[in-house]
């Protein structure tokens, strides 16, 4: 099944704001998986770098408010594939500012992912 993402991940910046992204994540991390929360994860904290490019970090938004939007492209509540276009946004977006991406803004996901998921092997993007 070919994975649908949106086309420009800005519209939804609207969406975006960090009490409902941690919001979400919380609600969703068992479901989504380590995968998806880790992408999202790593794109929260290079959006907190003060060193990023502004067009960077709007791209960001927009897909973490992809992500936090409720009603997408494959509904979130549909089981394995509700989550696929939300990381198919992730995935792009990171693969788009992974220049960024320093080791610290890595330790800092991978701490958080460990809160949630406790010792497990760190997921490729």
């Amino acid at each position: 099944m070919e994975t649908k993402q949106p086309k420009d991940v800005k519209v939804y910046q609207k969406y975006y704001s960090e009490s409902g992204f941690w919001k979400k994540l919380g609600k969703v991390a068992i479901v989504a998986g380590s995968r998806l929360i880790y992408c999202a994860l790593l794109l929260y904290y290079v959006l907190k770098s003060p060193d990023v490019l502004i067009k960077d970090k709007a791209m960001i938004i927009g897909a973490l408010g992809y992500f936090i939007l409720p009603v997408d492209l494959i509904p979130d509540f549909i089981p394995v594939a509700g989550y696929a276009d939300d990381m198919a946004a992730l995935v792009a977006c990171y693969n788009a500012v992974k220049d960024n991406v320093t080791p610290e803004i890595e330790q800092q996901a991978q701490e958080k992912l460990a809160d949630w998921f406790g010792d497990i092997a760190i997921p490729e993007l």
